[in-house]
């Protein structure tokens, strides 16, 4: 065994750096992440499989699961092969890195940026998770009707020329909207309004369901909805908790906060409801948990919990009132048919949290978050107002309107060009006859088998389950 350095002979046996721990990481603070980054893929796979599996009609719960899956499984693949250094890799453009891999070993095992502490394999997991989810969020959006082929080729060119622009441009420590001063704890911006301005954007480009669809599209199953629900909920306390990159105080505010203003916001929309419509309706308190969840995720570790508590009531009033009472009066939102209602929770809740974070911001948690010298340069415009600094307050809220405007504009445009160059090869909607058949016509499967509905699936020739020399016999 090699001897302990002198500088090192104080420590206890078992936190001596060696190769496997250097000393320039953090073991509780890499822990930590490790376990943050899983919760968040957790809400992916299986809380969004489950949640867009159930709560659509019976014959879409397969292929509304399925993209979601494949969406995770393909967003990884391009992760490592290209999008993590686009998206926090050496500069290429102000609003981009240099195009590379990150499968060496050399580059995995570094110090990962800004001195954090923690390895470089760590970030890029934290970080696909997310890429990941904000995809499979547009995916809600397209339930019912998108090709699934279509959706096969979306994934990787959405994910390049859209997600990695934006993560660049906001999360990137050399990003031009990061040196501005763009406050996004947790990506209400990069990934809450991207997805609901890109999925209401491709619903526009892949055209409506069915009118039987949309006129009747009852959950197959509620109580799995919940489900998938819960476990959304739960796993963004890694989602809001993981974002300070270490296991700190501001963490455990930042998970407090999102809690808080969750269950504000549901109880706050559940009210409206039974107010409006005298049914405390299951679906309508889960729309109004997301919306909440949405509305902190870009303020969770830089706001008091009062703040926390005005956004959750904020977030479940503003989105239940464009949802209910403006999307029935809007031209456009009228004739987009947008499955989730995507638009209303991600991309009007994810404004709301942009702007509110512009206004609630507090200087001194700003500090413990991004752990600058011009930690001043983080004021919510009420703080800025208090002490006086009402000039710098303006100046932040200018900011978050710029974001605002620089995702909306460029979810807009490069959706619609990646639609309408996909379109060229393979149709973005499905056939009238997969339409009509659903899960069956589509994959060949079904998610229920039952009163004997499964009988016809022992000698189907979509079924991977039977060899080839089965299927040439049936």
């Amino acid at each position: 065994m090699a001897a302990t350095p002198p500088e090192y002979a104080w420590l206890p046996p078992n936190v001596i750096p060696d190769q496997a721990n250097p000393d320039w990481m953090n073991t509780g603070d890499n822990a930590w992440q490790l376990t943050a980054a899983t919760m968040v893929g957790l809400q992916s796979i299986p809380g969004l499989v489950i949640l867009y599996g159930s709560i659509v009609k019976k014959k879409w719960a397969v292929n509304s699961a399925f993209m979601a899956l494949y969406a995770f499984a393909a967003v990884l693949i391009c992760w490592v092969g290209w999008g993590y250094q686009m998206s926090f890799g050496r500069t290429f453009l102000p609003f981009l890195g240099k195009i590379d891999d990150v499968l060496d070993q050399h580059v995995l095992l570094k110090q990962t940026f800004n001195n954090i502490k923690f390895p470089n394999a760590t970030m890029i997991y934290f970080q696909f998770v997310f890429a990941a989810i904000t995809v499979i969020l547009i995916a809600g959006a397209l339930l019912g009707r998108m090709n699934f082929i279509a959706w096969m080729a979306f994934v990787p060119l959405w994910l390049t020329f859209s997600y990695t622009v934006g993560a660049y441009s906001i999360w990137c420590p050399d990003g031009w909207l990061s040196k501005m001063g763009l406050i996004d704890y947790s990506g209400g911006f990069v990934i809450h309004l991207s997805s609901g301005v890109a999925g209401f954007t491709a619903a526009y480009w892949v055209g409506p369901r069915t009118k039987e669809d949309r006129e009747r599209f009852p959950p197959n199953n509620i109580l799995l909805m919940l489900a998938g629900a819960g476990i959304l909920w739960m796993g963004w306390t890694g989602f809001n908790g993981g974002d300070p990159y270490m296991a700190s105080i501001d963490a455990s505010l930042a998970v407090l906060n999102t809690h808080v203003c969750a269950a504000t916001s549901l109880l706050t929309w559940l009210l409206l409801d039974i107010l409006f419509f005298e049914k405390p309706s299951v679906i309508g308190a889960t729309q109004g948990m997301i919306t909440g969840l949405v509305c902190i995720t870009p303020a969770a570790g830089v706001v008091q919990g009062w703040a926390a508590i005005i956004m959750g009531v904020l977030s479940g009033s503003i989105p239940w009132f464009t949802m209910m009472v403006l999307h029935k009066k809007i031209w456009l939102l009228k004739q987009v048919d947008d499955t989730m209602a995507v638009f209303h929770t991600h991309a009007v809740a994810g404004t709301l949290g942009g702007l509110c974070t512009g206004f609630f911001a507090n200087p001194k948690l700003s500090r413990l978050f991004y752990l600058v010298d011009n930690w001043q340069h983080y004021v919510g415009l009420a703080y800025g107002i208090h002490e006086g600094r009402a000039g710098d307050g303006f100046k932040q809220m200018g900011i978050q309107i710029l974001g605002v405007v620089f995702i909306v504009s460029l979810n807009v445009v490069v959706t619609s060009l990646v639609c309408l160059l996909i379109r060229v090869v393979v149709p973005l909607r499905m056939s009238e006859e997969e339409l009509s058949g659903g899960d069956d016509a589509v994959h060949g499967e079904e998610a229920y088998a039952l009163w004997g509905d499964g009988e016809k699936f022992e000698k189907s020739v979509h079924n991977s389950v039977y060899g080839f020399d089965q299927v040439a016999a049936v």
